[in-house]
């Protein structure tokens, strides 16, 4: 592994790290789960995290902290297989200690972690096929603005805001459906630490995001790259 390769792998742990701990830790500490105001506040806790560090590791890494997000670069042939590999290891890593610090905040707190969970994701009252459909629908938006933004350099001054926006947006609808993943990074973290149902459901909050992003990959390159 060469020194910028290395790097970059930093970034991605740090970021998805903080995406973690910022978005899943402002879902478990307003309770979100229990359907207050903690739905919209967890939102723009997701996309503000996205914000900040699209701005500190943006032009290191790219700022992908999400799997599906590098899966989709990697299809487009923005960034090399290998180079995918590493990104999503650093990315797992990343939210399991992002994961693994919510999980002592809570403790520290005097709240039972089972109780409160850790932001994991799970069917809802929607139904796995409900909950596969959804994740595909939001990650494919949102990937989809992520290839617009950054694949026009008139925007590069402002792809961080769009893209932590957007973030924020599918989470406003995603949050009452799955909690929104968007992220099998995001969502692998927490349903390994909880167990549980949480853990049994995860696979869709892995291969959902996935599709969502291999469809967002060609449908750009389909529409948008063949005009050019």
């Amino acid at each position: 592994m060469n020194k910028i390769l290395f790097k970059k792998m930093m970034c991605e742990f740090i970021g998805t790290a903080v995406l973690v701990l910022f978005g899943c830790g402002t879902a478990v500490f307003t309770g979100c789960a229990a359907g207050n105001e903690g739905h919209i506040l967890t939102a723009l806790a997701f996309g503000l995290s996205i914000i900040a560090m699209a701005y500190v590791i943006g032009n290191v890494s790219g700022c992908h902290v999400n799997p599906a997000v590098s899966f989709n670069m990697a299809i487009r042939k923005v960034i090399t297989w290998k180079d995918f590999i590493f990104y999503v290891i650093a990315q797992i890593l990343g939210a399991f200690a992002g994961s693994g610090l919510l999980y002592a905040f809570v403790v520290l707190s005097g709240q039972n972690v089972a109780e409160v969970g850790l932001g994991a994701n799970g069917f809802g009252n929607i139904g796995m096929g409900g909950a596969f459909l959804a994740e595909v629908i939001l990650t494919f938006v949102f990937i989809y603005l992520i290839n617009g933004v950054t694949s026009d350099h008139t925007k590069s001054n402002c792809a961080g805001l769009m893209i932590g926006l957007t973030l924020a947006f599918v989470h406003i609808l995603g949050i009452p459906l799955t909690g929104t993943s968007v992220n099998p990074a995001r969502s692998l973290a927490p349903a390994v630490l909880l167990c549980g149902d949480a853990l049994k459901e995860v696979w869709v909050f892995i291969v959902a995001p996935l599709v969502g992003a291999a469809l967002a990959a060609f449908a750009f390159k389909f529409l948008n790259e063949e005009k050019k």
